[in-house]
């Protein structure tokens, strides 16, 4: 596997735009469009809420059904979410407008929005946009970033990446953009993720290999506890490549599965480090668990406790509130043979050893805690299973953000 320059335009045949379409921020685009040149296979993973956006819903009957996609159209600024029959309207005004100035089946088109929940999408706006970014599209690496840029809400930066890698003697590529800043809690979040391949797959290894890595990347992470309405991570696969189709259990399988998750891992962690008022990213590792299960729950427990989010934006090496966190996660350990260190780039310090704290140096911990990457290894000695975790740190930029974001 090969990392390269570039996010959802890096595999053959896929063309990407941006456009200001004025629904709901000024001076900025908010618009993207995601085309290939031929169909694809589409897989995709959805919110676990109840509560679920109309785009959504409309593209998971896509991906549930045989039918093959061209198109992604995307906006940013409002949610229809919580929006009843008019917003699954707009989804279908949408793929019909995208179908009409493409010629393509408007059957396939699939729509993502993200931002305020409850209000109405406006569908002039949307098709005005759409024709814009039909004339725009192309397939450079800088129109991929500029629609990257365009489905931002509360992000701070951009969020793309690409691989390549080979199946047998060919060269495939796989890249992707994502958003993702605030409401985001395991069980996916307010992300959405678009990953693009020239991969010829099996619609069944493409599914298969998404709704697997889902579980340890977008599944992973948390800045805030709330799980959204819109959460959507699409997979399209071209075949443009021309490889041999890959198939499940093949060794092109493997490496596939293998550069999928480089993109679905760093994606990830992106949303994770970016998270609303944040300044660090938090990456929590369980090493020792008897089961990765136990592992997992005890990562994400820790990576979602407020107050040891909140001791990392103070660069306070308060250990208990972790091992607290990890207490009451649900998953049975012996405290008692606990370690911990906490890592960052400026060096690696253990904390606790056996339960107990060890006569570590305060200033040191500081000093490693005040980076903009910090991970905490709890070490359990009880197996050789393992699961890591990621989130952020809890500042007062998060109330600031959230306490007036419809305004």
């Amino acid at each position: 596997m090969k990392i390269i320059e570039g996010g959802v335009t890096a595999a053959k045949g896929f063309e990407a735009a941006a456009t200001a379409a004025g629904i709901k921020y000024q001076g900025r685009t908010d618009m993207a469009i995601i085309y290939s040149e031929k169909p694809c296979k589409v897989a995709g993973t959805f919110t676990t809420n109840v509560v679920k956006a109309a785009p959504v819903k409309w593209d998971r009957q896509i991906v549930e059904s045989k039918q093959k996609s061209q198109a992604v159209i995307v906006n940013s600024g409002i949610a229809n979410a919580c929006t009843g029959e008019e917003g699954m309207k707009y989804c279908e005004e949408t793929a019909k407008e995208a179908g009409k100035v493409l010629g393509i089946d408007e059957k396939g088109v699939l729509v993502g929005s993200t931002g305020v929940i409850g209000m109405q999408i406006p569908i002039d706006k949307i098709k005005a946009g759409i024709t814009e970014l039909a004339k725009g599209k192309k397939a450079d690496l800088a129109s991929g970033t500029e629609a990257a840029k365009a489905i931002m809400t509360t992000d701070t930066k951009k969020k793309e990446v690409a691989v390549t890698f080979m199946a047998g003697d060919t060269e495939v590529t796989i890249g992707g953009m994502a958003k993702g800043s605030g409401m985001i809690h395991p069980n996916m979040c307010t992300m959405l993720a678009f990953i693009t391949t020239d991969a010829k797959i099996s619609k069944k290894a493409l599914q298969a290999a998404m709704s697997s890595d889902v579980e340890d990347t977008y599944n992973m992470i948390s800045v805030d506890g709330d799980t959204s309405t819109n959460d959507t991570a699409l997979l399209l696969a071209n075949g443009m490549a021309g490889n041999e189709k890959i198939k499940e259990g093949t060794p092109e399988f493997d490496a596939f599965k293998e550069a999928l998750h480089y993109v679905n891992e760093t994606l990830a962690k992106a949303m994770a480090g970016d998270g609303e008022g944040a300044t660090a990213l938090f990456e929590v590792k369980v090493v020792g668990a008897q089961t990765k299960e136990q592992a997992k729950v005890l990562a994400k427990s820790v990576v979602c406790s407020n107050l040891t989010k909140a001791a990392i934006a103070g660069h306070d090496a308060n250990w208990g509130r972790i091992l607290c966190a990890m207490g009451y996660s649900g998953a049975q350990f012996d405290p008692e043979q606990v370690d911990l260190f906490f890592e960052s780039c400026a060096g690696k310090l253990q904390i606790i050893a056996n339960g107990t704290a060890t006569d570590y140096s305060e200033e040191k911990a500081t000093e490693i805690l005040s980076q903009e990457k910090v991970t905490a290894i709890a070490d359990l000695k009880a197996g050789d299973a393992e699961a890591t975790a990621w989130g952020c740190d809890l500042t007062h930029g998060y109330i600031d953000i959230n306490a007036d974001y419809r305004s």
